[in-house]
């Protein structure tokens, strides 16, 4: 069984087709040939939770392209990566606000015990379901290193 993500991806593939939007298409391809990429590799059909961690994946990656492209300079690229990633956000959960990161990421502190930023991979044990899909991990990574004092 196909996940419902999986499905809304197809769906939103086959209105781009008929609309002409071939742009969109194409993020919407390559999103679902990352799907069955992982599929096939793992003999697996994927639900909607592990779907959501490889369209985050491809955030991610559009993310870190971006910001490589930028510190090269290269505007033209640094585009196509930013309107792929809002393709990508379409299928993603509504992201957190930074007021609910931090709440979230002080709550993830005080529940794990957590003094120091040695105790970091606890903290982001507890958040990473929590978060999937819903805010850059790297950001969060910050806030929890920021939560402590050296």
């Amino acid at each position: 069984m196909t996940g419902l993500l999986t499905d809304r991806i197809k769906d939103d593939m086959k209105v781009s087709m008929k609309g002409g939007a071939k742009a969109r298409l194409q993020v919407i391809r390559l999103m679902l040939a990352a799907v069955k990429q992982v599929e096939v590799d793992e003999r697996i059909t994927l639900d909607d939770a592990r779907t959501l961690q490889v369209l985050d994946k491809m955030m991610k990656q559009r993310r870190e392209s971006i910001r490589l492209f930028s510190d090269a300079g290269r505007t033209d690229l640094v585009a196509i990566e930013e309107a792929e990633v809002l393709v990508i956000q379409d299928f993603m959960p509504q992201a957190l606000t930074e007021a609910e990161i931090d709440g979230m990421v002080n709550a993830a502190v005080a529940e794990s015990g957590a003094e120091s930023v040695k105790d970091m991979g606890k903290v982001m044990a507890l958040l990473k379901g929590k978060m999937q899909g819903r805010a850059d991990m790297a950001v969060v990574s910050a806030k929890i290193k920021a939560a402590f004092p050296n």
